[in-house]
């Protein structure tokens, strides 16, 4: 499977006054965000409160376990949350992130509160997609556990949520996917889009019985090169186990471009992927288990990504295919 573009999943700015007992949060300066990133905790499993220069604190946020995280490459991460409070009026203003990697290398984020200035956030932005670029799927990680643990609102950034408008991409009646999407073939292969040939066999989906068939392809359609707006869905498989060491979670995810109007299928019909909503279950093939499951969608986005072709494919048989392992309706 294509790696999964996650630098574009740079989440929101949380609303931390909703659990606050202060009125007025005072925002995270930047020297206050270098200066706590050097803080740290010696035993994750036993130091709950501790100060630091006589001025901050880390608490553990809500008195929780922590996550233990295993994708779908099978290695297990740890994910601990902790409070930064500023002890002058005791006031929230930042999250710690302990994350440790199987070999005990352990990395920290700090989320800062929603009242911190842009260079603040653009300072997080990069720490955060520094250390995805050593731990993949750290960010979608992290975002899993944010959106359970503060549903926190989506915070488009970087590449993400750009003004359409703004960039002049293309809607049009052209129903696609960028050539570098990954078809299913019969033998269980994938095959980027652009490459599939007429006579080529994929896998297709029975959407009453949830069964795979194979069919040929008839004909791989495609269209002139444009700026072509594109719906990028990112889903996820999470699968939670408490135990008294914490919370284990089995995390599996796809990652999907279309043009917006490009139909699939969801839990609650047939909808163009521009009209899919956050929450919405999506059947995929959990490359894990070899099964097909629901999936939901965790973040969507919507923007140009410059001239490019983009293809469809006409198969002889069959309504749906697998696009990045996830059931799509055909053209």
């Amino acid at each position: 499977m294509r790696k999964l573009l996650l630098t574009a999943i740079l989440f929101s700015i949380i609303n931390f006054s909703r659990a606050q007992t202060t009125p007025t949060p005072r925002p995270l300066t930047l020297d206050e965000y270098n200066k706590a990133l050097t803080y740290t905790i010696t035993d994750l499993d036993k130091d709950t409160y501790v100060k630091f220069d006589n001025a901050y604190v880390l608490d553990r946020y809500e008195g929780r376990k922590p996550y233990f995280i295993t994708g779908s490459d099978g290695l297990k991460k740890r994910i601990d949350l902790y409070k930064l409070i500023a002890k002058q009026g005791l006031q929230e203003i930042g999250l710690m992130v302990f994350y440790t990697s199987e070999t005990g290398k352990r990395y920290q984020a700090l989320v800062p509160d929603f009242t911190a200035d842009g260079k603040v956030w653009d300072k997080y932005f990069n720490d955060i997609d520094n250390i995805n670029k050593v731990e993949k799927n750290f960010i979608l990680k992290l975002s899993y556990i944010l959106s359970r643990e503060l549903s926190f609102q989506q915070y488009k950034v970087l590449n993400g949520g750009k003004d359409m408008k703004e960039e002049s991409a293309t809607y049009g009646n052209d129903i696609c996917f960028p050539g570098d999407e990954e078809v299913t073939m019969s033998n269980g292969a994938k095959k980027l889009l652009k490459d599939v040939k007429s006579g080529d066999e994929i896998t297709i989906i029975d959407p009453a019985t949830n069964k795979p068939s194979i069919t040929k392809v008839k004909e791989l359609t495609t269209h002139e090169a444009k700026n072509y707006a594109l719906t990028q869905l990112v889903l996820i498989s999470a699968k939670e186990l408490k135990t008294s060491e914490g919370i284990n979670v089995a995390l599996n995810t796809k990652v999907l471009k279309a043009t917006p109007n490009h139909p699939m299928l969801t839990k609650q019909g047939s909808a163009k992927m521009g009209e899919i909503t956050i929450g919405q279950q999506v059947l995929c093939l959990n490359d894990v288990t070899g099964k097909y499951e629901t999936y939901t969608v965790l973040q969507k986005s919507e923007q140009g990504e410059g001239v490019q072709k983009v293809y469809n494919i006409v198969a002889n048989g069959g309504s749906t295919m697998l696009m990045n392992g996830v059931m799509v309706m055909q053209k």
